[in-house]
């Protein structure tokens, strides 16, 4: 028994050792790439753009008939555009309070489990966990997009619930806090509805509460936006996206992958103790936090963090289950304890370096990630900057760095074309009329827009040249 013990133990070290060693090795790359004029997604220029007209007294929600698009809360272009003012870059700006959020989220991890009666083992194995998943699974660690400064902010609502003695100054902080972050990203309901239902099940007074302080700041927030704007967020928030089925099983297959067995383990092991209100409260927030995610993968241009609110459960769940099963004198809770970090960590980490060609196994995807896309973007923004008049960039951060106006919102606008909620005809005036000096489009197949447009551009258009980067188009 004391064998089996100790030989369960050093396995447990051992495994959270070698998972902070990857994570560690992943942030130095995120580091390392922070500064390139890379575009990492294409919303990173989205962003840009937005943040500098929020600092700059532009309307930062554009033309409700134009060719750009908002359908974002305000606070996050308001917090990067500050910094990005004093970096002179926005996406720079944004990528650096990526990481910082990403870690901060990963410190209040180990607090959060740590208020919750778990030990430091599951603590650290609580924040590995999430850290890996996100590390491995996804490339939003140091991208500029406001997720990860929600998670910042909704965490640390979070640990103001979980204090020993809570009182109502802690709760409606909480509350104030969730808005905040709802100000950011406005799918980060999940733990706050997780919050307000264990509250209401373990301590109904403080529940309610919370319930009337997050209504209240609500109902704040928004009348202050529509007396800001002249209009109301959630009508703005309300944009046109496709929405298919094949889609969402697509990506919520993709996703299991990385958590799915994860998941089964920790089902099974918080079964025997749901009455443990912190487990109730993982698995309420887990249910919740899934099924948001489930649906919001079947709409167009969904990516994987639509799910790190599960991913986040999970990690919580995991943590707090690890601990209570250091204090089970069973010869099967001391094997169960490596058997659940290994059920976290391992599959993340299988699925990421068994991909193919994604080149970890050479020195420079460590030391110098990205270099040969930095050297193709630095010539592509060159082109774009080189040309005279007005561009057009499928992403937009390189007409960003270009120093060009933004244009198109490509992406959304093909949503509302498809959706029949804007009109072709503008855009088709303008390619007829040679309005755009230079487009950049990832792609011409799959082409972004309907076929329209497609014919009118091969009309007034050729292709300039092509890269690994883009196809880049200049007037006939």
């Amino acid at each position: 028994m004391i064998a089996v013990g100790q030989a369960s133990r050093w396995s447990l070290v051992a495994l959270l050792t070698l998972a902070a060693i990857v994570c560690a090795a992943c942030i130095g790359r995120v580091a390392l790439i922070l500064p390139l004029h890379v575009s990492l997604d294409p919303d990173e220029g989205w962003n840009a753009y937005h943040a500098a007209a929020a600092v700059s007294g532009h309307p930062l929600y554009p033309d409700a008939h134009g060719l750009l698009f908002n359908n974002y809360p305000p606070l996050s272009f308001y917090i990067v555009g500050a910094l990005g003012a004093l970096t002179g870059d926005n996406i720079i700006a944004g990528r650096v309070i990526s990481l910082a959020a990403f870690l901060a989220v990963c410190v209040a991890i180990v607090a959060a489990v740590r208020r919750m009666d778990g030990d430091w083992a599951g603590a650290i194995l609580a924040a590995l966990t999430f850290a890996v998943l996100l590390l491995l699974g996804s490339d939003y660690v140091g991208m500029d997009d406001p997720q990860l400064l929600g998670h910042a902010l909704d965490m640390a609502a979070l640990l103001l619930i979980l204090r020993r003695a809570r009182s109502k100054t802690d709760v409606s902080a909480s509350a104030l806090l969730f808005v905040l972050a709802g100000l950011v990203k406005h799918d980060l309901f999940p733990l706050p509805l997780a919050v307000g239902a264990w509250l209401l099940w373990q301590d109904r007074r403080n529940g309610w509460v919370f319930a009337l302080a997050g209504l209240f700041f609500a109902l704040v927030a928004l009348a202050t936006f529509r007396l800001a704007f002249g209009f109301d967020l959630l009508q703005q928030l309300n944009s046109a996206r496709a929405y298919e089925v094949f889609l969402l099983r697509d990506n919520l297959v993709a996703w299991a992958k990385f958590a799915g067995p994860a998941i089964v383990v920790a089902v099974l092991l918080a079964f025997p103790r749901r009455r443990d209100p912190w487990v109730g409260f993982c698995v309420i927030y887990a249910a919740i936090a899934v099924a948001a995610g489930t649906f919001f993968f079947g709409g167009a241009g969904v990516d994987v963090n639509a799910m790190f609110d599960a991913d986040l459960a999970l990690a919580l769940g995991a943590g707090v289950l690890v601990g209570r099963l250091g204090a089970v004198r069973a010869m099967w809770a001391n094997m169960a304890r490596p058997a659940l970090a290994m059920a976290c960590l391992l599959p993340p980490a299988l699925q990421a370096f068994l991909m193919e060609d994604n080149g970890w196994q050479s020195a420079s995807f460590w030391t110098q990630p990205l270099q040969d896309d930095a050297t193709q973007a630095r010539d592509d923004i060159a082109f774009l900057h080189s040309r005279p008049g007005n561009a057009v960039c499928e992403s937009l951060a390189y007409c960003y760095w270009a120093d060009k106006k933004a244009e198109i919102d490509v992406f959304n606008l093909n949503q509302a074309l498809l959706a029949h909620s804007r009109d072709i005809a503008p855009l088709l005036r303008l390619v007829a009329a040679r309005h755009f000096d230079t487009i950049m489009l990832d792609a011409l197949s799959p082409f972004p827009f309907p076929p329209r447009l497609q014919s009118a551009l091969a009309e007034s258009y050729r292709v300039d040249h092509q890269d690994d980067e883009g196809v880049f188009l200049v007037p006939k």
